[in-house]
């Protein structure tokens, strides 16, 4: 009798150890399948956000290569035949006199002014040109050229030691200031936009203010608020931070941050000439 009750306690302690092996096995298993989950689920959306990465990196050149391209078209053909056009009024004006001559003298001054803002503003679509003067130099050319427009009035300020943050940094950080204009020019109203460029040592800023009428914050997660979203995208690929802040007729304020130190991505796999 004492026997089998041996044999019984035994056959309950095998029993519960195997239960407890096949616990331990179905915890470890279950773990090791929610492990693998996490993993596949971590690993789609870096593929994800590699793809949009790699997305809008592939559009940042394309739009690169069709700015140059009209770039070119504009100073080389454009500017040229209307420097002809110039050239032939003036030998007609040589031979006419009194009203007439007047009219064509002041259309030929007409001409002369869509001349040079057509290089202007040929410049400022060229990556070469913004590679070559850099940030500070080219805002500065802008503000001139947007204040003689008299479309809106422009303030350019410029505090710290300057230094270069590197072609394709400045480039895009170019273009961000250049949406944020056509923004403000196309929506927003305003009589006034503050550029602001602030450096030291660890880290830049880029501020652009106007006075408008500002939205509603809800716009940046709205579809019509793409153009704001691109902006921080366009951040994003070189290594800076977009702060987007706006209430309704008390204008946006657009604060970029970067730290000159971090090489991003953009830079280390994009060569100069690829959206050059």
């Amino acid at each position: 009798m004492l026997f089998k009750d041996e044999q019984v306690i035994l056959i309950i302690i095998a029993g519960t150890a195997l239960l407890l092996l096949l616990g331990f096995f179905m915890v470890g298993f279950l773990l090791m399948f929610q492990k693998k989950q996490n993993k596949n689920a971590m690993e789609k959306a870096e593929l994800k956000s590699s793809f949009k990465q790699e997305l809008l990196k592939t559009r940042i050149e394309i739009q690169e290569e069709t700015l140059n391209y009209v770039s070119r078209e504009m100073h080389d053909n454009i500017t040229q035949v209307l420097s002809f056009v110039k050239l032939s009024m003036g030998l007609l004006a040589n031979k006419l006199g009194g009203e007439e001559k007047i009219k064509l003298t002041d259309s030929r001054e007409l001409i002369a002014q869509t001349i040079t803002d057509l290089r202007n503003l040929s410049k400022s679509l060229s990556f070469e040109h913004i590679s070559s003067l850099g940030l500070v130099k080219t805002l500065e050319m802008e503000a001139i050229r947007i204040n003689k427009s008299g479309l809106i009035n422009m303030d350019l300020t410029v505090e710290g030691e300057m230094y270069t943050l590197g072609e394709q940094r400045e480039l895009v950080l170019f273009r961000i200031f250049q949406e944020a204009l056509n923004n403000v020019l196309k929506h927003a109203d305003a009589a006034n936009i503050k550029i602001g460029l602030y450096y030291n040592a660890q880290m830049f800023n880029l501020t652009i203010e106007d006075d408008g009428a500002g939205f509603q914050p809800e716009l940046l997660t709205d579809k019509s608020g793409s153009g704001l979203r691109n902006m921080k995208n366009r951040a994003g690929l070189i290594g800076a931070e977009a702060v987007i802040t706006s209430s309704l007729k008390k204008g946006c304020t657009i604060k970029l941050s970067l730290n000159p130190l971090v090489q991003e991505n953009y830079v280390n796999e994009t060569h100069s000439n690829s959206i050059g």
